[in-house]
C-alpha cells in the first residue's frame, strides 16, 4: 500500500512533465502561424498583383496611390493583346515544347534512375557520380556548347532544337533514382523469379509505384520548360517558332506594339503563369507525397 502511494506522485510529476511541452507547443502553434502567413502573403503579393492588373483599365493601372483590386473589371488588355500578337501560335509553341520535354524527361530520367537505383553493372556509382557532377554546373555556362551543337546538327529554328537539349535532366535523373531507391529489392527479385523481364518489371511495376515522383518531375520539368527565356531566345531566329515567354519580351520591347501598355504586359504575363498553376493544382497531392518522400529508403 505504501508503495503505491510512493509511485503515484511520480506518476503524476511525469504527466505534468510531459504536459508542459505540449502546453509550449500550442502556444508557439499561433505565432508560427502567423509567421506562415505572413510569408505567403509576400510571395504572393507580386502574382496576386500581376493577375488583378491584368482585368484593370488604363487609368487604374497609373493611379497613385496603387488600386489593388479593381472597381472597374475590363477584358481590354486581353482583347488589345490578341489584336497585336499572334497569341494562340506562341502559346502552342510553348505548349508542343513544354509537354515534349517533360514527357521525355519522365521516361528517360525514370529508365536511368531505375539503372541507377536497382541493377548492378559495372561504372554504376561513377555514372551516379556524374549526375552528381552536372547538377553542379550552372546551366547558363552550357548555352555555348550547346548552341554550336544545335546548329551544327542544323536544329536551329525547329521544335527539336528547342526540346533535345532538355530531353533528360540531371535533376530529374536524381530524383528518381532516390525514389526507387525506397522500392523492395524483394519484390522485383519476386517477379525475376516468375519469369518477368527487366523491360515488365519497370513498365508495369515500378512505374505505378514512382507516381509521387513522377508528378513531382512532371512539374518541376513543365515549369522550367514554361519559364525558359534564355535558350528559346538564343535557338530560334524565326518568329513562327517563338515560345510565348519569347514572343512577350519581344513584343514588350516593340515600342510600335506595346506602346507602353502595362495592361497588356500584365494580361500576357497572366497568360503565362495560368498553364503552369493549372498544372500544379491537378498535380499537388502528388507533389507533396513526391517531396516528403523522395530519398527514404
Amino acid at each position: 500500500m505504501s508503495a503505491n502511494s510512493g509511485n503515484a506522485p511520480a506518476g503524476l510529476l511525469e504527466k505534468k512533465g510531459s504536459a508542459e511541452p505540449r502546453t509550449k507547443r500550442s502556444a508557439s502553434r499561433p505565432l508560427v502561424y502567423v509567421l506562415l502567413s505572413l510569408g505567403l502573403l509576400v510571395m504572393s503579393a507580386p502574382f496576386l498583383w500581376m493577375g488583378l492588373s491584368a482585368f484593370k483599365t488604363q487609368s487604374e493601372l497609373s493611379a497613385s496611390p496603387p488600386v489593388w483590386i479593381p472597381t472597374e473589371w475590363t477584358l481590354e488588355n486581353f482583347r488589345q493583346l490578341l489584336d497585336k500578337l499572334d497569341l494562340p501560335l506562341y502559346f502552342m509553341n510553348s505548349v508542343i515544347v513544354a509537354v515534349l520535354v517533360t514527357v521525355s524527361n519522365l521516361v528517360f530520367c525514370s529508365m536511368l534512375g531505375y539503372a541507377l537505383a536497382k541493377l548492378n553493372f559495372v561504372g554504376r556509382n561513377k555514372i551516379f557520380g556524374l549526375v552528381l557532377g552536372a547538377l553542379m554546373v550552372p546551366g547558363n555556362l552550357m548555352l555555348l556548347p550547346l548552341f554550336v551543337l544545335m546548329s551544327k546538327l542544323q536544329l536551329i529554328d525547329s521544335y527539336a532544337g528547342l526540346v533535345l537539349p532538355f530531353a533528360a535532366g540531371a535533376f530529374g535523373v536524381f530524383l528518381m533514382r532516390q525514389f526507387m531507391q525506397s522500392i523492395p529489392d524483394e519484390l522485383l527479385e519476386a517477379a525475376r523469379m516468375d519469369g518477368a523481364s527487366e523491360w515488365y518489371i519497370f513498365w508495369r511495376i515500378v512505374m505505378p509505384l514512382v507516381k509521387p515522383a513522377l508528378a513531382t518531375l512532371s512539374i518541376f520539368t513543365f515549369l522550367g520548360s514554361w519559364n525558359n527565356f534564355v535558350w528559346p531566345l538564343i535557338a530560334t531566329n524565326d518568329p513562327d517558332k517563338y515560345t510565348l515567354p519569347v514572343a512577350l519580351a519581344t513584343f514588350a520591347t516593340d515600342p510600335n506594339k506595346a506602346g507602353g501598355s502595362n495592361g497588356m504586359l500584365m494580361a500576357g504575363a497572366f497568360l503565362i503563369v495560368l498553364p503552369v498553376l493549372v498544372v500544379f493544382i491537378a498535380l499537388q497531392r502528388h507533389f507533396t507525397q513526391g517531396i516528403a518522400t523522395a530519398g527514404m529508403k
